[in-house]
């Protein structure tokens, strides 16, 4: 699919301006003042305890003594849902992070305590204004899992159907624009440190917290459901959860609860009469479709959020999604073309399409890069070469050279490393490459305009054709001024053997040149006759063939 989405808006990140006084013009409501006076104290009150908290866990942890990839986890656990949440984001960003901290954080715990069930009434029942028991006939109070935005519920509708509640987290939004206020006066002082120069951080938590954002508005995540499935709707062994979307709110989503096995399940799989290469085959195939054709893939593709059920694959949990837009999923495809050949030059325009550079371009750098990564893989088999450790690769180069990943691109890196290990599993024969590169060639035959091609190349020999019919003229025109004695051609008498041959080869290509010429009139005359394929007449794609081939013949070995 080719369809451009539009991108959406940017929630707009929180700030200072809570501690700031709204203006210099006293306001007319004495109370009001008051009001927002005593708001202010408690905003600033809680930033104190919070930060408090952070530097006491931060000296438990004794960072002064180094920070590996596992004591950062250990510290951004002990902060909360809020870190676990910005921790999980970061560990897509390895155009940041060394790749053994992103591998680190990708292993943070999502499972936190839940919340209690009075709290869950209370979110339910506020999004909907109404007591619970008007929309569901029951709802379990033990929760299936909690996470750090959000917790699930089974429960029973009202008319029947067996669902799914996810509950968001109370307070969570203010939670976390509390920390971000918090990290982003750290930045302050980080540009003055080394890694300040070398990474923006307010970007980082700038699009953490658009991320973020997006998690904890079940709308969002409701639209990724209802899009997903729309893509995917032709895809026989593919599906989702039936959203519910008149039971969800910003805080509250309700989807079809969905049974099955997990995709990890090996065991029960085969026992259910599954093959498991099959499965393996199915899902390389769909991931490298969402890729490459809808530029709408998930982003957190692990063993729990993939079931099967009746035969199908079941894709759970939208709420992180990435997008490629038709030029992204393009230079995508090329650079893998570019890898798979050795192409430098296709390689080294990808990377500067995709990315941007932060200060001044120093090409040749980028170039030799790029080359060093390709001698890498210069001697290996397609069919043997990691898919996502090529994509880790090319983002080293970027961060080396100082070149800006999109955040899609940071997330299709996690994905494909992520669903390469849920494949391998499976199907440890299947190479997500192999399936990718097959994709990336079957889209660039579909995609080609066959009939605008062969027009183009009709009207290069047409021009070549043109060109030679001056030949004859400009020969006369230089033997006549010869015979004047007005042109010293600085020919001696040897050489006349080598013009003949050279009157001889250009006679002979100008007899080529006008079969060729006739070859497009006639197939010109024939278009719309005879059997068509692809849209295109046999007899006038025969003609253009012919044609292009007694040009091609005619133009070959410039010596003859």
């Amino acid at each position: 699919m080719t369809e451009k989405e539009q991108q959406p808006v940017a929630p707009e990140i929180p700030t200072e301006a809570a501690d700031k006084p709204e203006s210099d013009n006293p306001p007319k409501n004495e109370n009001r003042r008051g009001a927002n006076q005593a708001e202010r104290e408690r905003t600033i009150a809680q930033n104190r305890q919070r930060l408090r908290e952070i530097v006491d866990v931060v000296r438990k942890h004794d960072i002064l003594h180094g920070i590996t990839p596992e004591k950062l986890c250990a510290i951004i656990e002990d902060l909360g849902p809020t870190f676990i949440k910005l921790g999980q984001i970061l560990s897509m960003r390895s155009d940041i992070l060394p790749r053994d901290y992103c591998e680190a954080l990708k292993k943070l715990r999502s499972n936190v305590s839940p919340m209690p069930f009075e709290q869950v009434r209370r979110v339910v029942e506020t999004s909907y204004g109404c007591p619970m028991e008007e929309v569901f006939a029951s709802f379990d109070e033990k929760a299936l899992g909690s996470a750090s935005i959000a917790q699930a519920h089974a429960a029973i509708l009202k008319s029947g159907e067996s669902v799914v509640v996810k509950v968001q987290r109370e307070g969570i939004h203010e939670v976390m624009s509390r920390d971000i206020i918090l990290l982003k006066q750290a930045c302050k002082v980080l540009k003055y440190t080394p890694a300040g120069s070398l990474v923006d951080f307010n970007q980082v938590l700038d699009e953490m917290w658009v991320v973020a954002q997006e998690e904890m508005n079940f709308q969002t995540e409701a639209a990724n459901l209802e899009r997903f499935h729309a893509l995917n709707q032709d895809v026989v062994f593919v599906t989702s959860p039936i959203l519910y979307r008149a039971y969800t709110t910003t805080n509250v989503l309700v989807m079809e609860r969905i049974d099955g096995m997990g995709i990890d399940e090996h065991d029960k799989l085969v026992e259910a009469g599954y093959d498991l290469a099959e499965i393996g085959a199915k899902l390389a195939d769909n991931y490298v479709r969402q890729i490459m054709e809808d530029g709408f893939f998930h982003a957190d593709p692990h063993p729990g959020n993939i079931r099967i059920r009746d035969g199908k694959i079941v894709w759970l949990d939208m709420g992180m999604m990435g997008s490629l837009n038709e030029k992204e999923r393009k230079l995508i495809g090329n650079a893998i073309v570019g890898v798979a050949r050795g192409d430098i030059a296709l390689v080294r325009d990808a990377v500067l399409g995709l990315g941007e550079f932060h200060g001044t371009a120093d090409k040749k750098q980028l170039y030799r890069d790029i080359e060093a990564m390709l001698d890498k893989y210069g001697s290996a088999d397609l069919g043997t070469m990691d898919l996502a450790e090529v994509f880790e690769d090319m983002t080293s180069v970027m961060k080396t050279n100082g070149i800006a990943m999109p955040s899609s691109l940071t997330m299709l890196a996690r994905g494909l490393a992520t669903i390469e290990g849920v494949v391998a599993d499976l199907s440890p024969e299947l190479n997500i490459m192999n399936v990718i590169t097959a994709r990336i060639g079957d889209q660039m035959f579909d995609n080609v305009d066959w009939r605008a091609l062969l027009t183009q190349d009709a009207r290069a020999i047409y021009e070549s054709s043109r060109k030679s019919l001056e030949i004859p003229a400009l020969l006369a025109d230089i033997l006549r001024t010869g015979l004047k004695g007005e042109a010293n051609l600085g020919v001696e008498h040897h050489a006349g053997e080598d013009v003949r041959k050279l009157v001889i080869a250009m006679v002979r290509k100008l007899c080529l040149m006008l079969l060729s010429l006739g070859l497009l009139i006639f197939g010109g005359a024939v278009a719309g006759n005879g059997p068509q394929v692809f849209g295109l007449s046999i007899y006038s794609s025969g003609c253009f063939v012919l044609a292009l081939c007694a040009a091609g013949f005619a133009l070959w070995n410039k010596k003859k």
